[in-house]
């Protein structure tokens, strides 16, 4: 058996998956995207795990090997969907998925008109992105005003399609839970005193608890998007659950420090149960 790992920087996750592939005699071709030069309709493996972080590389790449019948997790439909906010939150309303009430806006005047159904404060997001960089909160009119304005002055005009999302009082967390496959196998709180929770903008990392209501909830969450492997952001709401983003390469390595559990294994053994497919 031969599987596949595609990658741009050697992380601690990256590391763990070698080391969980290789404890398991397998034998593993190794693309690093900065030398990624790959003929179209190659069968490279049976199975790959794409773990790049820019997600240019990662589609690009995850294409190029579904040229060649490998089987690629995530595929690319699932990495492109799961990287546009927009796309996710679409899909995630379609399958009836409760997710912060959120407006798209093409321009700075619908921006502002946006925001007068919303109310203040209020949440920018760009269409694209992760680990919350360009994430904005407007407290009021003349702070979303000069927002958009920077925005619309970027180069990418990806930066003029805003995505404006009400504030949602969180009680100092949120929950990032992993999907792998059809099981929901750990979870964490990612607490902090500031608004944006990520671990990479200094969140702390605490287990968290699943029941089957969050259980269920990320599995739906994940299915719709179209990930087999999976980090699921969920608000705890006064009116609920509510789902906020689907990652299709998550990081896992503080969830691994709080929790003890060994997702690299898990993720490498259900890439193998696909490969045996």
């Amino acid at each position: 058996m031969k599987v596949a790992l595609v990658y741009d920087v050697a992380r601690w996750e990256e590391r763990a998956l070698l080391e969980a592939l290789k404890a398991r005699g397998v034998s593993v071709e190794i693309f690093h995207t900065e030398t990624f030069s790959f003929e179209l309709g190659r069968k490279a493996a049976e199975v790959a795990l794409q773990r790049s972080l820019s997600h240019a590389a990662a589609l690009s790449s995850t294409i190029a090997l579904e040229s060649g019948g490998t089987e690629v997790i995530n595929n690319s439909r699932a990495i492109a969907t799961a990287h546009n906010k927009l796309w996710t939150l679409s899909l995630l309303h379609r399958q009836g998925i409760r997710v912060p009430r959120t407006y798209l806006a093409l321009s700075e005047r619908a921006a502002l008109s946006s925001s007068v159904a919303l109310g203040f404060p209020l949440v920018v997001k760009p269409v694209d992105g992760s680990w919350g960089r360009l994430v904005s909160l407007a407290k009021e009119e003349e702070t979303l005003r000069a927002i958009v304005e920077h925005r619309e002055l970027m180069g990418d005009p990806r930066m003029k399609v805003h995505l404006l999302q009400e504030f949602v009082e969180k009680p100092g967390r949120d929950i990032r839970v992993f999907v792998v496959g059809d099981e929901v196998p750990v979870a964490i709180y990612r607490v902090s005193n500031h608004w944006i929770t990520n671990t990479s903008r200094g969140g702390r990392a605490v287990p968290a608890p699943i029941d089957a209501e969050l259980a269920e909830l990320a599995l739906k969450a994940s299915r719709a998007v179209g990930t087999e492997i999976a980090g699921i952001d969920v608000f705890e709401s006064k009116e609920g659950l509510l789902v906020n983003e689907v990652n299709a390469v998550p990081d896992f390595r503080n969830t691994v420090a709080v929790t003890g559990y060994d997702l690299a294994g898990k993720m490498v053994e259900y890439l193998l149960g696909r490969a045996r497919k």
